[in-house]
């Protein structure tokens, strides 16, 4: 028996290209253009190279993910055989890399860069996982002598499937890796159109990094629904004036981002109000946006772009909920924008402490948005994915950490966080996977790391340790740990104590350090 509709993403994707063979799908700013049939036509043959090397249904593929057409044709690969797939940072310091494989245990890596240190790594610490070069003329033409046309379609991948992992930060010092199903993906792509009324003449950004969750709303908001993407290289992204000229050269009319991105963009005055011309929705989240920047935008585009604040944890497929802004927003300058409401099939308990605010406390989401818990780690998803209790049957929940209240509106706002986790440039990083990291560093006794609020929006990572050797100093301390942790996650500040203090059960009190 078969079926008609698209309960795979791959099933999905064919729909998408065959509906627009000829529409571009991939928009490079240095005037490449890929169309939908030849997006679908290399992912078939990377596929089916992908089979001859014996990847099949449930195997992790990392990608070291540079962008470029390759990379995203074999993204859609995977999806097409049932892989897994995972992007991986090239930059991201190798301890932390190493717990990433060591925790997915690829069958297969492929590199979208040429020259870089991690191969060399790998070599030494990997010896029996292959190692494919995406960029090599050796693998491109080995492509061309397979027939993509004969791919067999993906029905026997369901979706409950997982599609991909998304590693976060984790606690212990360990990355998690957040796996999202096949039917989290389809959902999500159902609320992207809908939300933002996608077309097929939409062209989005691609400014997120592909390691980065928000980049999932760009893949596939864009792709799985004929729209265009324009991927934007890192460099080009960190230049504010080549970064707005690319926008605006590409007509897009999607924008998504961290707040930090956009604040970057108007600290710099690149944008003025007669730049994104074409933009038509300018999507924010991942953390708070400043309120008094988030104005000066409203300010600029308010008369021709909608602005939407959106929220969601990586484990619950990127996005689950929207609010767009509105003048009234600025009547109150001390508070972030509000979530708004959750996203349809998607829902929501606030876990309250017996006895107090019903309307205030942690939120645990369910539905479809909900994925399938941490990969090979049993233990930490159990302590966030858990049964509802006030459901009579089987439901599942993921526990955000994030502390929320629901105000007489209904609408939900952001109030901090149940434990150590932060939300920093657009990152969440745990404090205690920086902590573990100086802790891996031999001169190093003991460490605790705190989060300094600046303003109400804006924040700090501050590191406190004690020495065991007096001739390290912070300089040397700071360069040590940019090996061990990735730019964003590195300490603004590093103070060095005698002893860090104590509380009654000779715990290191953070509450303390914050007082320092």
């Amino acid at each position: 028996m078969s079926f008609n509709f698209p309960y795979n993403l791959g099933l999905l994707f064919y729909k998408v290209a065959g509906d627009h063979a000829d529409q571009t799908a991939l928009k490079y700013p240095s005037g490449q253009n890929i169309t939908y049939s030849e997006l679908n036509l290399l992912s078939n043959k990377i596929a089916v190279a992908l089979l001859a090397k014996e990847i099949k249904k449930g195997d992790v593929v990392a990608i070291f993910n540079e962008k470029s057409f390759y990379a995203w044709s074999l993204m859609l690969a995977c999806l097409k055989v049932g892989a897994i797939y995972t992007n991986l940072d090239t930059t991201s310091p190798w301890p932390r890399l190493q717990k990433i494989l060591n925790t997915c245990l690829p069958k297969i890596i492929f590199f979208d860069v040429e020259n870089t240190p991690v191969k060399n790594e790998l070599n030494n610490h990997f010896p029996d996982i292959p190692v494919m070069q995406l960029h090599q003329e050796s693998f491109r033409q080995s492509l061309h002598a397979i027939d993509g046309n004969n791919l067999q379609q993906t029905g026997e991948i369901t979706g409950t499937d997982p599609a991909y992992i998304m590693f976060t930060s984790g606690s212990t010092g360990f990355p998690k890796g957040a796996v999202m199903s096949h039917s989290n993906v389809l959902n999500f792509i159902q609320w992207g159109r809908q939300t933002f009324e996608v077309t097929t003449e939409d062209i989005f950004t691609n400014a997120n990094p592909v390691y980065f969750d928000n980049s999932v709303f760009d893949f596939y908001t864009s792709i799985f629904s004929g729209a265009t993407l324009v991927p934007l290289a890192h460099e080009l992204v960190k230049n504010a004036r080549q970064l707005v000229q690319a926008i605006n050269d590409s007509k897009c009319t999607i924008w998504f981002s961290v707040p930090s991105l956009l604040v970057y963009l108007l600290t710099t005055k690149a944008l003025s109000k007669n730049d994104f011309g074409s933009i038509r929705s300018i999507a924010f989240g991942g953390e708070g946006f400043p309120k008094n920047k988030l104005q000066q935008l409203y300010n600029l585009f308010a008369e021709r772009i909608t602005l939407y604040n959106v929220y969601g944890p990586t484990e619950c497929t990127c996005i689950c909920s929207s609010y767009i802004i509105s003048s009234n927003d600025f009547d109150n300058m001390n508070e972030l924008a509000p979530l708004g409401f959750m996203a349809p099939n998607v829902g929501y308990e606030i876990l309250s402490p017996q006895g107090t605010n019903k309307n205030i406390g942690e939120l645990a989401l369910s539905g479809s948005c909900v994925g399938l818990g941490y990969y090979n780690d049993a233990e930490r998803t159990a302590q966030s994915f858990i049964q509802n209790g006030n459901s009579p049957f089987f439901n599942r929940m993921y526990k955000t950490g994030d502390i929320v209240e629901r105000v007489q509106n209904g609408y939900l706002h952001f109030r901090g966080r149940a434990d150590n986790q932060v939300k920093h440039m657009g990152y969440r990083i745990e404090l205690e996977e920086v902590e573990a990291a100086f802790n891996t560093l031999a001169y190093i006794n003991e460490a605790g790391v705190v989060y300094e609020k600046i303003s109400e929006d804006l924040g700090q990572v501050i590191a406190f340790v004690s020495l065991s050797d007096a001739s390290k100093d912070v300089v040397h301390i700071l360069e040590d740990i940019k090996n061990l942790l990735p730019a964003y996650m590195v300490p603004r500040k590093i103070k060095i104590l005698e002893l860090l203090p104590k509380n009654s059960n000779g715990k290191i009190d953070r509450k303390q350090l914050a007082l320092l």
